[in-house]
């Protein structure tokens, strides 16, 4: 077993979770950075971080780091975290294929008394079933015999103030020896502390809970602004109200998309279905988040036929289209579902968002921003993401881009007064 002045780290993948992870353990302990994207390493080098999570100078600080797409250099890592995507396809199953691949890599550089530690969200037991044999297969090592496995969830939240060291890291291995090795290199950065737990399936469960819980919640909320539409009062208000009182929970209607609320339950879903379990409430708070875009297209058509406004012969600007706010992550971003739902009606459909990259957004989702939005120009102008900037914009600014006298303002995320906006959530 390496000790701690021996190891070696390497971070596969150089996303949101992984870039945060390595310049922590760069600062301290020889690490590398690996990632397929040869544009990715190039920014990388050079400091540049397009997902605005790390600046240049936190990058350069980490002087033990070393960027790199190719596989070979990490023959002399021995420690092995795996920070890939872990998605869903169209049809909500779980989509290892990152993980598959990210492993079939580092067996190609596994060697006896390695160890590799899984980040990337799954369900209970999914290191063991899914990774492990890739290991085992594409190395001709034996799993806790020649090389070992830990799995740590990842806890990163894109755009939030807290970074990875300031959040508790919980720690997991495939012996108890492991456990305890790969508790004390996170200890290294992890300044709140660690939470070392016995069994690898109790970690891997632990995130995908953690965002089921606040699925379910988020989804309560969404049901309760639907129905409190339908009875003429404010939902706004009914939970401002109702947090008056020491133990409501401080959840808020909204889109719930992303790469860990829209997709981890799905996850969870998944395995209990595969061992006779239907997780009814999780399943309908999946139902309940997917069909907000729906119903936010529907109350904006509502309100263009209550005033006589041809929805076939309208337009609408969308502002924002990443999943959250001040962020410039697009990854599961309901935005463009609003869009999708309007669409079905003959509404034409522009985007505005000064923060996202636009060549992601064109190659993933196919559409083109429009780089500063016309006045007196929409029929509807949906606020769908709470950005600063958007709210710096103010509320005079943004009702302009709507025609003069009919125009609709739809503030989903409630950044301006109620008296300002004709529809919110």
């Amino acid at each position: 077993m390496n000790k701690i002045k021996n190891t070696k780290i390497a971070v596969v993948g150089m996303g949101y979770v992984g870039l945060p992870l390595a310049v922590a353990f760069g600062k301290k302990i020889d690490t590398i950075g690996f990632d397929i994207s040869v544009e990715r390493i190039e920014e990388l080098r050079a400091g540049k971080d397009k997902t605005k999570e790390m600046s240049k100078e936190k990058i350069l600080e980490a002087k033990k780091l070393f960027f790199t797409n190719d596989i070979l250099e990490l023959e002399k890592s021995n420690f092995f975290i795996v920070a890939v995507p872990t998605p869903v396809d169209d049809f909500k199953i779980p989509d290892f294929n990152p993980l598959i691949k990210a492993s079939a890599s580092i067996a190609r550089v596994l060697k006896k008394g390695d160890v590799v530690v899984y980040e990337s969200t799954v369900y209970p037991g999914a290191t063991e079933e899914i990774c492990i044999p890739v290991l085992e297969k594409e190395s001709g090592l034996v799993y806790n015999r020649d090389f070992f496995a830990g799995y740590s969830p990842e806890r990163i939240s894109p755009a939030d103030k807290n970074e990875v060291c300031d959040i508790i890291k919980v720690t997991s291995g495939s012996t108890i020896e492991i456990g305890k090795y790969i508790d004390s290199v996170y200890k290294e950065i992890i300044t709140a502390g660690t939470f070392l737990v016995d069994d690898m399936k109790v970690a891997e469960a632990c995130k995908v809970v953690e965002n089921t819980q606040r699925d379910i919640n988020i989804a309560f909320m969404n049901e309760i602004s639907i129905a409190m539409n339908r009875m003429g009062i404010e939902a706004k208000d009914v939970l401002a109200a109702m947090k008056t009182k020491w133990n409501a929970l401080s959840f808020t209607p909204g889109l719930v998309g992303g790469h860990c609320i829209g997709v981890d339950p799905y996850y969870l879903i998944h395995k209990a279905y595969e061992l006779g379990y239907s997780m009814e409430i999780s399943r309908n708070a999946r139902i309940v988040n997917d069909g907000i875009p729906k119903f936010i297209a529907e109350k904006s058509v509502l309100e263009m036929s209550r005033r006589k406004i041809n929805p076939g012969k309208s337009k609408a600007l969308i502002m924002g289209v990443s999943f959250k706010e001040n962020c410039p992550d697009i990854r599961n971003a309901r935005p463009f579902d609003i869009a999708k739902e309007l669409k079905k009606y003959g509404v034409k459909v522009d985007f505005f968002d000064p923060i996202v990259d636009e060549k992601e957004v064109m190659r993933v989702e196919k559409v083109s921003l429009i780089k500063k939005p016309k006045a007196s120009y929409y029929d509807v102008v949906i606020l769908a993401v709470a950005h600063k900037k958007f709210a710096d914009m103010g509320i005079k600014k943004i009702k302009a881009l709507g025609k003069k006298g009919s125009g609709i303002f739809f503030d989903i995320k409630n950044v301006f007064d109620k008296k300002d906006s004709d529809l919110r959530l």
